[in-house]
């Protein structure tokens, strides 16, 4: 069995249901509309966020959920994909999980129009049925993935990143979603209680490593298979890279780094340069340490529930995050 569907297994049921109330979420008046939310729900991806949302619920309760449960998965998934649609139009990108993106098939302005409504949606869907503590949970969220880009574009300006601000920017730019999603499945059936932040925190470790995970794929390694580069290509200061700029690396070296990303980031064979260099730098087995770091913070955060099945899951998604190929 595929390690997804193992982690899927004890809330199988919950997901074939949100799914029915997740397209219905989506409904609307106007055709278009239908045609194009349509589109994206056939084209999902694995529904990382709604999985946590359910197993959190059911750890923290003893399997139980509540319509509230149901609403909140809604919630962070409308608003995850909102975030998605405008993610493309931003980076000018034409595919999204080997799929043609929503502008590349009904240009920007329908892509824009799509992303508010499917936020206006998701507020909506909290306010109408009083849910006012998840609806603040994930306009946090929304606030700190905005602050999040905006830092690492300001940041990437100047490649001046030391490695807290890199830490403040995954935390923004991806961690607080999936702390969102945790801490709103215990919010859903267990509000006002401790469990609430603690699922947070055990959210915003898994979606750090979750991210360094995602900058190690830049390099490459024989787990992964060929760098891609894509990261310096695109002059993203990811953790290998600013641990060996920040580390031992000579003020030689560091002027030849910068002067690569800044100004040669196009040229194939210095990137492989970049790459091999950070390598042999201890780049990479720096940023492994610390996205292990991460990884074990979680898993101890999870010692404090009684064994189950849900918490089982959570542990087999925390080492998914870490050993995943793509």
């Amino acid at each position: 069995m595929k390690i997804v569907e193992q982690i899927k297994q004890p809330i199988a049921y919950e997901m074939d249901l949100f799914e029915q109330k997740f397209l219905l979420s989506m409904s609307s008046k106007v055709a278009l509309l239908n045609r194009i939310t349509h589109y994206i729900v056939n084209r999902k991806g694995k529904q990382m966020r709604p999985m946590f949302v359910f197993l959190v619920s059911k750890m923290v309760s003893n399997g139980e959920v509540c319509e509230r449960t149901y609403r909140g998965a809604s919630v962070i998934e409308l608003i995850h994909t909102a975030t998605l649609v405008h993610d493309d139009v931003v980076d000018d990108s034409n595919r999204r999980r080997g799929f043609f993106s929503v502008n590349a098939l009904w240009k920007n302005k329908i892509a824009v129009l799509i992303g508010d409504f499917l936020l206006s949606k998701g507020l909506l869907l909290s306010i109408d049925n009083n849910d006012f503590d998840l609806l603040k949970i994930i306009s946090v969220a929304v606030r700190e993935m905005s602050e999040g880009e905006l830092l690492q574009i300001e940041k990437a300006r100047k490649l001046d990143i030391t490695e807290a601000v890199y830490y403040e920017i995954i935390r923004q730019k991806t961690a607080t979603l999936i702390a969102a999603c945790c801490s709103l499945g215990a919010a859903s059936v267990k509000p006002d209680s401790e469990h609430v932040e603690t699922m947070r925190k055990f959210g915003e470790l898994i979606g750090m490593a979750f991210q360094i995970k995602d900058d190690l794929f830049d390099y490459g390694d024989t787990q992964i298979g060929k760098p891609t580069g894509i990261d310096i290509k695109e002059q993203k200061m990811t953790l290998p890279l600013i641990h060996v700029l920040n580390g031992g690396a000579s003020k030689k070296d560091k002027k030849w780094l910068i002067n690569s990303i800044k100004n040669h980031n196009k040229d194939t064979k210095r990137v492989k340069e970049v790459i091999a260099f950070v390598k042999d730098n201890g780049g990479l087995d720096y940023a492994i340490s610390k996205m292990t770091q991460f990884q074990t913070e979680a898993l101890e955060l999870l010692k404090k529930y009684p064994d189950s099945e849900y918490k089982q899951s959570l542990e087999l998604m925390v080492n998914y995050v870490i050993d995943r190929k793509k």
